[in-house]
Protein backbone atom coordinates (compact mmCIF):
# COMPACT_ATOMS: atom_id res chain seq x y z
CA UNK A 1 0.00 0.00 0.00
CA UNK A 2 1.57 3.31 -1.13
CA UNK A 3 0.24 5.31 1.85
CA UNK A 4 1.73 2.81 4.31
CA UNK A 5 5.10 2.94 2.56
CA UNK A 6 5.04 6.75 2.67
CA UNK A 7 4.06 6.71 6.33
CA UNK A 8 6.91 4.36 7.26
CA UNK A 9 9.48 6.37 5.31
CA UNK A 10 8.49 9.92 6.20
CA UNK A 11 6.47 9.94 9.42
CA UNK A 12 7.32 6.84 11.47
CA UNK A 13 10.84 7.98 12.53
CA UNK A 14 9.36 11.27 13.80
CA UNK A 15 6.57 9.53 15.70
CA UNK A 16 9.07 7.15 17.32
CA UNK A 17 11.27 10.09 18.33
CA UNK A 18 8.27 11.98 19.70
CA UNK A 19 7.14 8.89 21.59
CA UNK A 20 10.44 8.64 23.44
CA UNK A 21 11.18 12.33 23.93
CA UNK A 22 7.87 13.10 25.63
CA UNK A 23 8.70 11.20 28.85
CA UNK A 24 7.38 12.24 32.24
CA UNK A 25 8.75 15.79 32.33
CA UNK A 26 7.39 16.79 28.93
CA UNK A 27 4.07 15.02 29.57
CA UNK A 28 3.44 16.70 32.94
CA UNK A 29 4.60 20.10 31.70
CA UNK A 30 7.35 20.50 34.30
CA UNK A 31 10.16 20.12 31.79
CA UNK A 32 8.49 22.55 29.39
CA UNK A 33 8.24 25.14 32.16
CA UNK A 34 11.90 24.79 33.13
CA UNK A 35 13.31 25.07 29.62
CA UNK A 36 10.77 27.29 27.88
CA UNK A 37 8.44 29.28 30.13
CA UNK A 38 11.36 30.17 32.39
CA UNK A 39 12.18 32.61 29.56
CA UNK A 40 8.73 34.19 29.68
CA UNK A 41 5.71 33.44 27.45
CA UNK A 42 7.21 34.91 24.26
CA UNK A 43 10.70 33.62 25.08
CA UNK A 44 9.24 30.18 25.69
CA UNK A 45 7.72 30.01 22.22
CA UNK A 46 10.97 31.26 20.64
CA UNK A 47 12.99 28.66 22.57
CA UNK A 48 10.55 25.97 21.46
CA UNK A 49 11.08 27.04 17.84
CA UNK A 50 14.85 26.77 18.30
CA UNK A 51 14.51 23.24 19.69
CA UNK A 52 12.31 22.24 16.75
CA UNK A 53 14.82 23.54 14.21
CA UNK A 54 17.74 21.82 15.96
CA UNK A 55 15.81 18.53 16.17
CA UNK A 56 15.05 18.64 12.44
CA UNK A 57 18.55 19.68 11.37
CA UNK A 58 20.28 16.96 13.40
CA UNK A 59 17.70 14.34 12.40
CA UNK A 60 18.15 15.13 8.69
CA UNK A 61 21.90 14.62 8.86
CA UNK A 62 21.60 11.61 11.19
CA UNK A 63 19.10 9.76 9.01
CA UNK A 64 21.11 10.32 5.83
CA UNK A 65 24.39 9.40 7.54
CA UNK A 66 22.79 6.18 8.79
CA UNK A 67 21.41 5.39 5.32
CA UNK A 68 24.74 5.93 3.58
CA UNK A 69 26.71 3.83 6.06
CA UNK A 70 23.90 1.32 6.77
CA UNK A 71 24.36 1.86 10.51
CA UNK A 72 21.09 1.05 12.26
CA UNK A 73 22.29 0.81 15.85
CA UNK A 74 24.16 3.39 17.86
CA UNK A 75 27.39 1.38 18.23
CA UNK A 76 27.92 1.20 14.49
CA UNK A 77 26.59 4.71 13.85
CA UNK A 78 28.93 6.38 16.32
CA UNK A 79 31.72 4.04 15.30
CA UNK A 80 31.46 5.58 11.83
CA UNK A 81 31.06 9.13 13.16
CA UNK A 82 33.52 9.17 16.09
CA UNK A 83 35.73 6.12 15.58
CA UNK A 84 36.81 4.73 18.94
CA UNK A 85 35.12 7.69 20.59
CA UNK A 86 31.77 5.91 20.16
CA UNK A 87 32.25 4.58 23.70
CA UNK A 88 31.82 8.13 25.04
CA UNK A 89 28.32 8.20 23.61
CA UNK A 90 27.43 4.82 25.10
CA UNK A 91 28.61 5.80 28.59
CA UNK A 92 26.67 9.07 28.44
CA UNK A 93 23.61 7.32 27.02
CA UNK A 94 23.50 4.70 29.77
CA UNK A 95 23.81 7.37 32.48
CA UNK A 96 20.98 9.37 30.90
CA UNK A 97 18.88 6.23 30.50
CA UNK A 98 19.18 5.33 34.19
CA UNK A 99 18.05 8.85 35.15
CA UNK A 100 15.12 8.85 32.73
CA UNK A 101 14.00 5.33 33.67
CA UNK A 102 14.06 6.35 37.33
CA UNK A 103 11.76 9.26 36.46
CA UNK A 104 9.56 6.96 34.35
CA UNK A 105 9.15 4.46 37.18
CA UNK A 106 8.41 7.14 39.77
CA UNK A 107 5.95 8.94 37.49
CA UNK A 108 4.14 5.69 36.65
CA UNK A 109 3.79 4.84 40.32
CA UNK A 110 2.55 8.33 41.15
CA UNK A 111 -0.03 8.33 38.33
CA UNK A 112 -1.54 5.01 39.37
CA UNK A 113 -1.54 6.02 43.04
CA UNK A 114 -3.00 9.51 42.61
CA UNK A 115 -5.40 8.87 39.73
CA UNK A 116 -6.71 5.38 40.45
CA UNK A 117 -5.91 4.91 44.15
CA UNK A 118 -3.85 1.75 43.62
CA UNK A 119 -0.45 1.06 45.14
CA UNK A 120 2.62 2.95 43.94
CA UNK A 121 4.41 -0.27 43.06
CA UNK A 122 1.48 -1.40 40.93
CA UNK A 123 2.27 1.47 38.59
CA UNK A 124 5.98 0.66 38.55
CA UNK A 125 5.25 -3.02 37.94
CA UNK A 126 2.78 -2.16 35.18
CA UNK A 127 5.41 -0.19 33.28
CA UNK A 128 7.92 -3.03 33.67
CA UNK A 129 5.47 -5.62 32.31
CA UNK A 130 4.43 -3.42 29.39
CA UNK A 131 8.02 -2.59 28.44
CA UNK A 132 8.94 -6.29 28.69
CA UNK A 133 6.07 -7.29 26.37
CA UNK A 134 6.92 -4.60 23.80
CA UNK A 135 10.62 -5.44 23.93
CA UNK A 136 9.83 -9.13 23.39
CA UNK A 137 7.66 -8.25 20.38
CA UNK A 138 10.54 -6.40 18.73
CA UNK A 139 10.32 -3.82 15.94
CA UNK A 140 6.84 -4.65 14.53
CA UNK A 141 5.03 -4.46 17.87
CA UNK A 142 7.00 -1.41 19.03
CA UNK A 143 6.33 0.49 15.79
CA UNK A 144 2.61 -0.37 15.92
CA UNK A 145 2.21 0.71 19.56
CA UNK A 146 4.23 3.91 19.11
CA UNK A 147 2.21 4.88 16.02
CA UNK A 148 -1.12 4.14 17.67
CA UNK A 149 -0.28 5.98 20.89
CA UNK A 150 1.08 8.99 19.01
CA UNK A 151 -2.30 9.48 17.37
CA UNK A 152 -3.99 9.08 20.76
CA UNK A 153 -1.58 11.63 22.25
CA UNK A 154 -2.20 14.16 19.48
CA UNK A 155 -5.97 13.82 19.85
CA UNK A 156 -5.83 14.31 23.63
CA UNK A 157 -3.45 17.30 23.41
CA UNK A 158 -5.57 19.01 20.74
CA UNK A 159 -8.67 18.62 22.93
CA UNK A 160 -6.69 19.80 25.98
CA UNK A 161 -5.42 22.89 24.16
CA UNK A 162 -8.81 23.76 22.64
CA UNK A 163 -10.51 23.42 26.01
CA UNK A 164 -7.90 25.57 27.77
CA UNK A 165 -8.11 28.21 25.02
CA UNK A 166 -11.89 28.26 25.34
CA UNK A 167 -11.63 28.74 29.12
CA UNK A 168 -8.83 31.32 29.33
CA UNK A 169 -7.79 32.23 25.79
CA UNK A 170 -7.84 35.94 26.60
CA UNK A 171 -5.28 35.36 29.39
CA UNK A 172 -3.03 33.55 26.91
CA UNK A 173 -3.10 36.52 24.53
CA UNK A 174 -2.58 39.03 27.36
CA UNK A 175 0.32 37.11 28.93
CA UNK A 176 2.09 36.74 25.58
CA UNK A 177 2.36 40.50 25.42
CA UNK A 178 3.04 40.98 29.13
CA UNK A 179 6.84 40.88 29.08
CA UNK A 180 9.77 40.64 26.65
CA UNK A 181 11.54 37.38 25.93
CA UNK A 182 14.19 36.27 28.43
CA UNK A 183 17.81 36.70 27.46
CA UNK A 184 18.57 32.95 27.37
CA UNK A 185 15.76 31.68 25.13
CA UNK A 186 18.06 30.65 22.28
CA UNK A 187 20.42 28.75 24.60
CA UNK A 188 17.55 27.08 26.44
CA UNK A 189 16.18 25.87 23.11
CA UNK A 190 19.57 24.44 22.15
CA UNK A 191 20.06 22.93 25.61
CA UNK A 192 16.68 21.19 25.55
CA UNK A 193 17.42 19.76 22.11
CA UNK A 194 20.96 18.82 23.11
CA UNK A 195 20.16 16.23 25.72
CA UNK A 196 16.93 15.01 24.12
CA UNK A 197 18.73 14.23 20.87
CA UNK A 198 20.57 11.54 22.81
CA UNK A 199 17.49 9.34 22.42
CA UNK A 200 17.52 9.48 18.61
CA UNK A 201 19.02 5.94 18.39
CA UNK A 202 15.50 4.71 19.19
CA UNK A 203 14.58 5.72 15.63
CA UNK A 204 17.39 3.83 13.91
CA UNK A 205 15.49 0.58 13.38
CA UNK A 206 12.83 2.52 11.44
CA UNK A 207 15.37 4.01 9.03
CA UNK A 208 15.88 0.81 7.05
CA UNK A 209 13.02 1.82 4.73
CA UNK A 210 14.99 4.84 3.47
CA UNK A 211 16.28 4.14 -0.02
CA UNK A 212 17.21 7.66 -1.13
CA UNK A 213 18.57 10.93 0.21
CA UNK A 214 15.13 12.46 -0.27
CA UNK A 215 13.58 9.86 2.05
CA UNK A 216 16.09 10.61 4.81
CA UNK A 217 15.97 14.41 4.50
CA UNK A 218 12.16 14.64 4.38
CA UNK A 219 11.79 12.28 7.38
CA UNK A 220 14.41 14.27 9.29
CA UNK A 221 12.79 17.63 8.51
CA UNK A 222 9.45 16.32 9.78
CA UNK A 223 10.93 14.88 13.00
CA UNK A 224 11.23 18.25 14.75
CA UNK A 225 7.64 19.42 14.15
CA UNK A 226 6.17 15.99 14.92
CA UNK A 227 8.00 15.92 18.26
CA UNK A 228 7.27 19.50 19.27
CA UNK A 229 3.72 20.26 18.10
CA UNK A 230 2.27 18.69 21.29
CA UNK A 231 4.77 20.78 23.29
CA UNK A 232 3.62 23.92 21.46
CA UNK A 233 -0.01 23.16 22.35
CA UNK A 234 0.91 22.46 25.99
CA UNK A 235 3.14 25.52 26.42
CA UNK A 236 0.53 27.78 24.84
CA UNK A 237 -2.12 26.42 27.21
CA UNK A 238 0.18 26.99 30.21
CA UNK A 239 0.81 30.59 29.15
CA UNK A 240 -2.75 31.27 30.24
CA UNK A 241 -1.70 30.41 33.82
CA UNK A 242 1.64 32.23 33.72
CA UNK A 243 3.43 33.00 36.06
CA UNK A 244 1.66 30.66 38.51
CA UNK A 245 2.80 27.57 36.58
CA UNK A 246 6.47 28.41 37.20
CA UNK A 247 6.30 27.08 40.76
CA UNK A 248 4.10 24.04 40.16
CA UNK A 249 5.62 20.56 40.35
CA UNK A 250 3.00 19.12 37.97
CA UNK A 251 1.54 21.94 35.82
CA UNK A 252 -0.77 19.55 33.94
CA UNK A 253 -2.68 18.76 37.16
CA UNK A 254 -3.25 22.46 37.77
CA UNK A 255 -4.75 22.96 34.31
CA UNK A 256 -6.83 19.78 34.56
CA UNK A 257 -8.27 20.96 37.87
CA UNK A 258 -9.29 24.26 36.27
CA UNK A 259 -11.05 22.38 33.46
CA UNK A 260 -12.88 20.44 36.18
CA UNK A 261 -13.56 17.19 34.31
CA UNK A 262 -12.69 14.02 36.19
CA UNK A 263 -13.28 11.97 33.05
CA UNK A 264 -10.83 14.00 30.98
CA UNK A 265 -8.31 13.96 33.83
CA UNK A 266 -8.38 10.14 33.78
CA UNK A 267 -8.06 10.10 29.98
CA UNK A 268 -5.09 12.50 30.15
CA UNK A 269 -3.34 10.48 32.86
CA UNK A 270 -3.89 7.20 31.01
CA UNK A 271 -2.40 8.82 27.91
CA UNK A 272 0.55 10.02 29.97
CA UNK A 273 1.02 6.53 31.42
CA UNK A 274 1.24 5.21 27.86
CA UNK A 275 3.93 7.76 27.01
CA UNK A 276 5.98 6.54 29.99
CA UNK A 277 5.82 3.04 28.53
CA UNK A 278 6.92 4.43 25.16
CA UNK A 279 9.86 6.32 26.67
CA UNK A 280 11.12 3.32 28.61
CA UNK A 281 10.66 1.00 25.64
CA UNK A 282 12.38 3.33 23.17
CA UNK A 283 15.44 3.90 25.34
CA UNK A 284 15.85 0.18 26.01
CA UNK A 285 15.09 -0.81 22.41
CA UNK A 286 18.15 1.15 21.28
CA UNK A 287 20.31 -0.94 23.64
CA UNK A 288 18.73 -4.16 22.39
CA UNK A 289 19.43 -3.16 18.79
CA UNK A 290 23.03 -2.40 19.74
CA UNK A 291 23.39 -5.89 21.30
CA UNK A 292 21.67 -7.53 18.33
CA UNK A 293 23.94 -5.70 15.88
CA UNK A 294 27.08 -6.82 17.72
CA UNK A 295 25.89 -10.45 17.75
CA UNK A 296 25.05 -10.34 14.04
CA UNK A 297 28.59 -9.24 13.25
CA UNK A 298 29.74 -12.42 15.00
CA UNK A 299 27.14 -14.43 13.04
CA UNK A 300 25.18 -15.12 16.20
CA UNK A 301 21.45 -14.80 16.89
CA UNK A 302 20.08 -12.83 19.82
CA UNK A 303 17.87 -15.11 21.98
CA UNK A 304 14.28 -13.85 22.23
CA UNK A 305 14.37 -13.75 26.04
CA UNK A 306 17.25 -11.27 26.09
CA UNK A 307 15.12 -8.33 24.88
CA UNK A 308 12.57 -8.33 27.74
CA UNK A 309 15.31 -9.27 30.23
CA UNK A 310 17.35 -6.20 29.24
CA UNK A 311 14.23 -4.04 29.47
CA UNK A 312 13.15 -5.16 32.91
CA UNK A 313 16.76 -5.18 34.13
CA UNK A 314 17.32 -1.52 33.24
CA UNK A 315 13.95 -0.52 34.68
CA UNK A 316 14.82 -2.23 37.96
CA UNK A 317 18.19 -0.46 37.94
CA UNK A 318 16.51 2.90 37.38
CA UNK A 319 13.94 2.28 40.11
CA UNK A 320 16.55 1.14 42.64
CA UNK A 321 18.78 4.11 41.76
CA UNK A 322 15.95 6.53 42.47
CA UNK A 323 15.26 4.89 45.85
CA UNK A 324 18.86 5.13 47.07
CA UNK A 325 19.38 8.66 45.85
CA UNK A 326 21.91 7.80 43.15
CA UNK A 327 19.88 9.56 40.49
CA UNK A 328 19.86 12.74 42.56
CA UNK A 329 23.64 12.68 42.69
CA UNK A 330 23.94 12.05 38.97
CA UNK A 331 21.31 14.65 38.14
CA UNK A 332 23.46 17.34 39.76
CA UNK A 333 25.72 16.90 36.76
CA UNK A 334 22.80 16.99 34.33
CA UNK A 335 24.04 20.21 32.75
CA UNK A 336 27.39 18.56 32.13
CA UNK A 337 25.62 15.58 30.55
CA UNK A 338 23.75 17.93 28.23
CA UNK A 339 27.00 19.57 27.15
CA UNK A 340 28.49 16.12 26.61
CA UNK A 341 25.79 15.16 24.10
CA UNK A 342 26.19 18.46 22.30
CA UNK A 343 29.95 17.87 22.13
CA UNK A 344 29.98 14.19 21.14
CA UNK A 345 26.89 14.10 18.93
CA UNK A 346 25.31 17.38 17.85
CA UNK A 347 28.49 19.22 16.85
CA UNK A 348 30.22 16.21 15.19
CA UNK A 349 27.13 15.19 13.19
CA UNK A 350 26.51 18.76 11.98
CA UNK A 351 30.15 19.20 10.93
CA UNK A 352 31.91 15.92 10.21
CA UNK A 353 28.63 14.20 9.40
CA UNK A 354 27.63 16.86 6.85
CA UNK A 355 31.09 16.76 5.27
CA UNK A 356 30.98 12.95 4.99
CA UNK A 357 27.52 13.09 3.41
CA UNK A 358 28.62 15.68 0.85
CA UNK A 359 31.43 13.40 -0.29
CA UNK A 360 28.96 10.59 -0.98
CA UNK A 361 26.67 10.22 -3.96
CA UNK A 362 22.99 10.78 -3.25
Amino acid sequence: MPWLSAYRRYLLPGFIFQSVVIAGGYGTGRELVEFFLSQGPLGGLLALLVSTVVFSAVAMVTYEFARIHQTYDYRRFFGQLLGRGWVLFEVSYVILMVIVLAVVGAAAGAIMEETFGVGYWMGVGGVMVAVGVLAFGGNPLIEFFFSLWSFVLYAVYVIFFAWCFQRFGSDIVTNLASEPAGGRWAWEGVRYAGYNLAIIPATFSALRTHTSRRDALVAGALTGPIAMIPALLFVTAMIGQYPAVLDLAVPSNHLLQILGSRTFQVVFQVTLFGTLIETGTGLIHAVNERIDGALREERKTMPAWVRPAVGVGFLVLGTVSSQIGLVGLIAKGYGTLTLAFIAIYVIPVLTLGVWRIRTQAA
